[in-house]
């Protein structure tokens, strides 16, 4: 059993690499004051640890008031971030008279810090779950460490999960040093070092620290015994240094090293342990405008956003979560028959995704509903995913190892659908829910997906109908050439026939179909600057998309926007974007999905697309500064 801690024998140290003071990108950042704060807290004022199977957002105020068990795409047991009043929450309060309140994360890793300082005392709360390498005998838990560094401080710590989706109310009872939540077929134990009074669905702890004085406590299934206080400081020197390992092995060394790291952490975290998916974000139904109803649930795995990611993990030198990925797809792959398309979304084990549905009971994030938990995009038309994803096997097979023959014959029959259905009306990379369009950037990843098909099969000497699938890509060239152009202006546009821009027109010179110089591509460019960009912040689009409300800025699309600027040689425009786009970040250097216009953090977060399109741009606009007009990688 977990024991209680005595004054004096056991101390919680840290390496000297926690230091609060030893880099400007780490040291202790204050969270910056929001004017007109939406009720709650906000979205940007947390950050997020985890496991590599689940994950937990933590506020500026210490609280845990997001986390899924025990999986990320599982039922929230935490969702006070949707609902304050139902949502239940696991929070810890000092006694200080006026705070100041900080956040950081341990360096190099995904273990938080939450800080509070003011004359009388300071306290520090260290958030983290046990890395799957860390050796902790507890498959899976949240272990949280208040410590007081300063003055003597009452503290309260309350935890009160709300299970399935909010839907069940527990019963608590006490077990030894433990409290027991149980709620139908679900159970969690809560063990601490300090006594724990059991109330109606919550326990709390009430207790007073000296300096150096510290409390532990651990949320995790009922099943396993609780870590005793010597464990859990074993679990944390494990845990920092298995992930200050998997970050030692970037490659990257350039400009905006520290953000490119975490932007890598934070991708890592979305990344399933045991199946080697990609989650779209840790969250569902933080709204995209507040007060509207695109409340989407983005804990699954888009094979578009998921082989970006692993663009991202290559061009940083991180092979293996390449390859664990590729055998994810294979998989998927593997699983159709001759008459199957590939879909555009799974879950993280691989299985459907699942249906939408709607969380009426929840009051939604600053009264935004319906909160929806499922998504009804999975059944959808969405054709360049085809691209998105052959582009990430040609790189995988590029950079590391080889398909087999079974995994080759797969993607044959993946590329004859793209040949046999290049030209259909789709819902888009933006899943609109209206009438299927044809959109550029769906025409365009189909080249894609015939391109990187001819490339790899003449890389590894492949079979394959190579000349048939040629004069299909070079069909798409044409097409796109001939009837996706504005007819006054000539500059591209986002649908056949249309005269409405895309920001997702921004991946044409990035998957290299036409030159970044060629004046075509720079009028298109320009005319995104014109119409789509405010301030930094670049729009997906104007036009109507079969929802209501409105939406905010889409933050992948500034950092599309500022690599496109590179590569077009506007270093100056593309370095001062980037700058303003950093600085969209909240004080961790997490992404959101969008922002409003006054720079604030909407929709799901921390976002997976957001971090690989900042780490692309940071590696090409880093490359051009250092080497103007030099050679840089590129697939």
């Amino acid at each position: 059993m977990l024991l209680f801690c005595r004054p004096g024998p056991f101390r919680f140290l840290f390496t000297p690499a926690v230091s609060l003071v030893a880099h400007h990108e780490y040291r202790s950042t204050c969270v910056p004051h929001q004017a007109n704060p939406v009720p709650g807290r906000t979205i940007g004022e947390h950050g997020i640890v985890g496991d590599l199977d689940t994950a937990a957002l933590v506020a500026t105020d210490g609280t845990v008031d997001f986390m899924c068990w025990p999986h990320m795409d599982s039922p929230t047991i935490f969702a006070a971030l949707l609902d304050p009043v139902q949502g239940g929450e696991f929070s810890v309060e000092p006694a200080l008279d006026d705070p100041r309140r900080m956040q950081l994360y341990v360096p190099e890793t995904n273990v938080l810090m939450t800080r509070w300082m003011s004359e009388a005392g300071s306290v520090e709360l260290t958030d983290f779950m046990p890395h799957p390498e860390a050796g902790v005998r507890v498959p899976r838990a949240l272990l949280r460490c208040v410590r007081v560094l300063r003055g003597r401080v009452d503290i309260r710590v309350g935890c009160r999960p709300r299970f399935d989706y909010a839907r069940d109310v527990p019963d608590v009872e006490a077990y030894g040093d433990s409290a027991v939540f149980h709620a139908g077929k679900h159970s969690l134990r809560l063990a601490a070092t300090v006594p724990l009074t059991i109330g109606d669905g919550e326990a709390e702890a009430r207790f007073t620290l000296g300096a150096g004085e510290h409390a532990w406590f651990m949320l995790g299934d009922e099943s396993h015994d609780p870590l005793t206080p010597e464990e859990c400081e074993a679990a944390y020197t494990a845990t920092a240094e298995a992930w200050r390992r998997w970050t030692r092995r970037s490659t990257y060394r350039g400009r905006w090293r520290e953000r490119v790291d975490r932007s890598a952490l934070v991708l890592k975290l979305l990344t399933s342990h045991k199946h080697g998916s990609v989650a779209a974000a840790a969250t569902f139904g933080l709204p995209e405008a507040t007060g509207a109803g695109r409340n989407w649930d983005y804990r699954a795995t888009w094979m578009r956003d998921a082989s970006f990611t692993v663009y991202a993990f290559m061009r940083l030198g991180f092979v293996q979560e390449a390859e664990h990925f590729r055998q994810w797809t294979e998989d998927r792959l593997a699983a159709l028959d001759k008459h199957d398309a590939l879909r555009i979304m799974y879950s993280l084990d691989g299985s459907e995704a699942r249906a939408e549905s709607t969380l009426d009971h929840l009051a939604g994030y600053a009264q935004s509903q319906p909160v929806r938990i499922g998504n009804a995009a999975r059944t959808q038309t969405q054709l360049d995913i085809y691209g998105e994803l052959m582009d990430s096997l040609y790189l995988a097979n590029k950079y590391g190892t080889a398909s087999s023959h079974a995994g080759w014959r797969h993607v044959r029959h993946m590329v004859d659908h793209v040949s046999r259905h290049w030209s259909d009306a789709d819902e888009g990379i933006w899943e609109i829910r209206d009438k299927p369009r044809h959109f550029l950037h769906s025409r365009l990843m189909c080249w894609v997906a015939l391109d990187r098909a001819i490339r790899l099969a003449g890389k590894r000497s492949l079979p394959g109908p190579i000349v048939e699938w040629a004069a299909e890509r070079d069909r798409i060239a044409e097409d796109i050439w001939a009837n996706f152009r504005h007819p006054e202006k000539g500059h591209f546009v986002q649908t056949e026939g249309g005269t409405d821009l895309d920001a997702s027109l921004l991946m044409m010179p990035l998957v290299r179909f036409v030159s970044a110089t060629d004046p075509v591509w720079l009028a298109t460019l320009d005319a995104i600057r014109d119409e789509l960009t405010d301030d930094g912040l670049v729009f997906r689009y104007r036009n109507a998309d079969g929802l209501e409300g409105g939406e905010g800025a889409f933050t992948t699309c500034t950092f599309w926007y500022v690599e496109c600027l590179a590569r077009a040689g506007r270093l100056h425009e593309a370095r001062e974007i980037m700058a303003r786009g950093v600085l969209y970040s909240n004080h961790l250097g997490l992404f959101s999905e969008e922002l409003s216009l006054r720079g604030d953090p909407l929709g799901n977060f921390p976002q997976a697309l957001a971090h690989l399109a900042f780490i692309s741009a940071a590696f090409y606009l880093d490359r051009q500064l250092s080497h103007p007009g030099g050679q840089t990688w590129q697939p």
